[in-house]
């Protein structure tokens, strides 16, 4: 069996973290929370995880100030969780860096397909296989 994935979230609402970590460990991941973006990056630089869920409006480094220190030492997949809504804030998430950008509220059930189909995409470039790749 292939070794459980590691994920890191930083949400500053504590409901918000325990429906994420109860869906994510209910698919088979492990997942470690934190209540501020600074205490992510602490913990990431000491041992990565496999993939990143940020929030954007936290106290201290906010998830895109996170995100952008992540893709200075990393390509980690990142995804933004967040009420920020606007065509401004999703294209800034994504240009900072994240893979995918999702709005509040959201259903965990889509937020854990998600991380299943990013997971699913990196194995599959893992074997060989890119996007742009053609077989003849």
């Amino acid at each position: 069996m292939d070794e459980k994935k590691k994920i890191y979230m930083a949400d500053d609402e504590d409901n918000i973290r325990v429906a994420i970590k109860a869906f994510l460990e209910g698919a088979g991941y492990i997942v470690e929370d934190f209540e501020n973006g600074d205490l992510l990056l602490d913990a990431f630089s000491k041992s990565p995880a496999d993939l990143v869920i940020l929030d954007v409006m936290m106290p201290g480094s906010n998830g895109f100030v996170v995100c952008k220190e992540l893709r200075k030492i990393s390509t980690v997949p990142i995804i933004i969780l967040t009420a920020r809504d606007s065509d401004l804030d999703y294209a800034t998430g994504l240009d900072l860096g994240s893979d995918d950008y999702l709005t509040k509220p959201f259903s965990p059930m889509a937020l854990t397909m998600r991380v299943k189909a990013i997971f699913r995409r990196i194995e599959f470039e893992k074997k060989g296989h890119g996007i742009c790749d053609e077989k003849k």
